[in-house]
């Protein structure tokens, strides 16, 4: 292996007597060089941009979520409530209601889903990240808040009590004979919005919040029925230590989500794009890597009278194999460092410099991963490898005679 290992590092780096070899294994190591540089590129911009998408749900979303299995609440006695209160790792908890509602302003409409949240919701979630202007509502001051885009499409101000927005839900029990008369078949209250969050375009038209009592008496529920309640952990909780304690708290009829599973189409589509795009690259690596297959073949036939040598010497037709096959993996991992190193500087560069811009104000998002280096460097070996499998199996005997 000492002997194989030497003569391949001789062939690497020395200069061969023919020009169009040398050209040849140029090309083929500029192409493992690039094709790992930009299979590592675009695996950080993916991380970076999957890291800002998940960012606004971060923000938004809470670690655990108790929903009702079936229909819209929950039951949710003050037993309960003192024994989630005692769980061990359980920082805070917000019990919320939430159902679609039909919003009317100056002669503008728009559906969404309004969500009374309790005092600790500020707690559970960082609102001051998603507050865009304005304050939080106070409670019993039939105040709300509404989002950036819900602002747009209504043309509403902030704080504006001369014009108060409107929000009808239908009445329980009432059907299509009252349909005709929305006085009759829906029930109607007046807020003031006195603050405007922003998170994403989706969120920012889906939720009015308001306080949990209004949102109670706006829908006619009585005090022990919640939509769902929102949980966050103690940075050292064990998440599947809380599952199984609210799990003895709620014997049946709820689902627990974690912040992915709240968010799993999020995560799929992300995940799904991911994948697609290190396959479509891993493609182009391998085209790359035929290059290399090109070159250590058209080295062993300019090496013919040394082969000949060397098996005259002593060496057997699997040692000379080996000599053409190190030659090609150390190419390949070499030139894929090499690549790597040189999309690290990139990559470290645009997080520095922001030379890489979306918009004016926004960069394109990267992120440094020890994963992706994992990822590419593997990838970029076991395609080497093969490579030079298929490239030192055309030494043959009659080459040695």
């Amino acid at each position: 292996m000492n002997f194989s290992l030497y003569i391949a590092k001789r062939y690497l780096f020395s200069k061969s007597s023919n020009n169009a070899i040398n050209i040849i294994t140029g090309i083929a190591a500029v192409g493992v060089v690039v094709g790992a540089m930009s299979l590592f590129i675009v695996l950080s911009g993916f991380s970076g941009l999957k890291d800002f998408s998940l960012q606004f749900t971060d923000e938004f979303d809470s670690d655990l979520k108790i929903l009702p299995e079936s229909g819209k609440t929950i039951a949710f006695s003050e037993a309960q409530r003192t024994q989630l209160k005692n769980i061990e790792g359980i920082q805070n908890f917000s019990e919320i209601i939430e159902e679609r509602v039909f919003l009317h302003y100056k002669g503008k409409n728009h559906i969404a889903y309004i969500k009374g949240v309790d005092s600790l919701y500020g707690k559970v979630t960082q609102l001051d990240s998603i507050m865009y202007f304005g304050e939080w509502f106070t409670p019993d001051e039939h105040q709300v808040v509404v989002g950036l885009s819900t602002i747009a499409k209504l043309s509403m101000g902030v704080n504006d009590y001369g014009a108060p927005l409107e929000i009808y839900v239908p009445k329980p029990g009432t059907g299509q004979l009252n349909a005709l008369d929305p006085s009759d078949a829906f029930r109607k209250e007046s807020v003031v919005v006195s603050g405007v969050y922003q998170v994403n375009e989706d969120l920012d038209t889906k939720y009015v919040f308001s306080d949990l009592d209004f949102a109670r008496n706006l829908l006619s529920l009585d005090s022990t029925k919640i939509s769902s309640i929102e949980m966050k952990l103690l940075p050292t909780a064990s998440e599947e230590n809380v599952r199984s304690e609210i799990e003895n708290i709620f014997p049946s009829g709820i689902l627990i989500k974690n912040r992915i599973q709240q968010n799993d189409a999020l995560y799929k589509m992300l995940n799904t794009e991911n994948i697609a795009v290190y396959l479509i690259f891993t493609l182009v690596l391998i085209i790359a890597l035929f290059n290399v297959i090109g070159s250590i073949i058209m080295m062993v036939l300019d090496k013919r009278k040394n082969i000949k040598t060397l098996y005259n010497m002593g060496a057997s037709l699997p040692e000379i194999r080996r000599i053409f096959f190190l030659q090609g993996t150390l190419m390949t991992v070499l030139g894929g460092l090499l690549g790597i190193f040189l999309g690290v500087l990139a990559v470290l560069a645009q997080l520095k410099f922001e030379f890489v811009a979306i918009t004016s104000t926004l960069p394109y998002p990267v992120k440094l991963k020890f994963i992706n280096i994992v990822v590419v460097f593997v990838t970029i070996s076991v395609l080497g490898i093969i490579a030079s499998r298929i490239a030192s199996s055309r030494v043959r005997e009659k080459l040695l005679v």
